[in-house]
């Protein structure tokens, strides 16, 4: 009995082993070509090429020799044939950056004033909001070679997403790199990396069946607004705070709070989520009227858009994705991927908020926990 018991570790184990021989390259087969703007382009072309291409953050393209990439990078494309360099990504830009210069350089606490500026806001050209969100501030690359855990090590520290070099000019090299050069890129983010764990759910094992809190992956800070938070106000949170969205919480009638600021969501009733994407979906004229209104009353507008109407399976603003700590961690990945969010809000039984698991947290739990299997083998 215990012979076969051994029999079927061990068969278990080499299964993993075989995922972990994967690279960057298997994740990226069924990925398209590079999406970009160019560093001349407006705040409100950006924002319409996300809408346009159902995504959360772009590279942006200038020409050789004019600019420094973000933390220094140097990413360039160059012609297959001549090496003959074509661009320099200087940057990514996402939502999160867009909020942020929304938001910025108004100490006015009239919302008309928010209103007017915002059109002249959305003229600037993209090169100059570049950097205003913490992950902004470097523009990594993944060789295509780089292995399952290398991959899992740079995602697990809050780094959302890199760019693959197709065809490296570089020295054949694994990792992480700031400099690379390559006639074609493609994105691979820490969605793309879940997916692809996801599909090989059967060479992970008995670790999918673990508990989100038996695993470490339930961060139990979880700052939130209330149902009387106003728009402007909402992203000037998330721009504070340099967080993507917040759990909407039920305003308390016990004590007295400032709807303006972040309030500590633990053991608060959810009933929505803001979000920096929610944004991505509101015309000009839209976010200008919208503004002024309460985040909860915005998410519920912009959950009738034709954006998210149009997109099959992913969930709309208003609605909550959550779970309870004792959920599976293949159930939470299940319903990170099939409603295409990035966080799902952790929940007792009452339903206050107890927590959150975010993708980096579940990123670096399973690779924590993998290097362990590894490590007994």
């Amino acid at each position: 009995m215990q012979q076969r018991k051994d029999e079927q570790e061990a068969t278990a184990a080499k299964t993993t082993l075989r995922l972990l021989e994967k690279t960057v390259k298997d994740m990226l087969v069924d990925k398209g070509r590079l999406v970009e703007v160019p560093y001349t382009a407006t705040l409100g072309d950006t924002m319409n090429a996300l809408v346009a291409n159902k995504v959360v953050a772009l590279p942006v393209a200038a020409p050789p020799g004019q600019w420094i990439g973000a933390g220094g990078s140097m990413i360039l494309e160059s012609d297959k044939q001549t090496g003959a360099v074509r661009k320099h990504y200087i940057g990514m830009v996402t939502m999160l950056d867009i909020v942020a210069y929304i938001a910025d350089d108004d100490d006015s606490n009239d919302q008309t004033t928010d209103v007017a500026n915002l059109e002249k806001k959305m003229m600037v050209p993209v090169s100059s909001i570049i950097g205003r969100s913490f992950e902004g501030l470097s523009l990594w690359t993944l060789n295509p070679n780089t292995n399952i855990l290398d991959c899992m090590e740079l995602f697990s520290k809050g780094i959302h997403r890199a760019l693959v070099p197709m065809d490296s000019q570089m020295e054949n090299i694994q990792g992480v790199e700031l400099v690379e050069s390559a006639s074609s890129y493609k994105m691979l983010t820490q969605m793309d990396l879940l997916k692809f764990l996801k599909d090989h759910a059967s060479q992970l094992g008995e670790i999918l069946s673990s508990s989100i809190k038996e695993i470490g992956c339930l961060n139990q800070n979880v700052y939130a607004i209330t149902d009387r938070t106003k728009v402007i106000d909402a992203i000037k949170c998330l721009r504070t705070a340099l967080l993507n969205a917040v759990p909407i919480v039920e305003s308390s009638n016990d004590f007295e709070e400032d709807h303006r600021q972040l309030v500590d969501g633990e053991g608060r009733k959810p009933i929505g989520t803001f979000s920096a994407t929610d944004l991505r979906g509101c015309h000009l004229s839209a976010l200008q009227t919208w503004l002024p209104l309460r985040a909860l009353e915005f998410t519920e507008l912009v959950s009738r858009s034709p954006l998210f109407a149009s997109k099959e399976g992913v969930s709309a603003p208003k609605e909550m994705v959550s779970c309870q700590p004792q959920a599976a961690l293949a159930e939470v990945i299940e319903k990170i991927v099939s409603k295409h969010v990035h966080r799902v809000w952790v929940v007792d039984e009452q339903g206050l908020l107890a927590g959150l698991v975010s993708l980096t947290d579940i990123v670096g739990a399973l690779r924590v926990s993998l290097l362990s299997k590894i490590d007994v083998m």
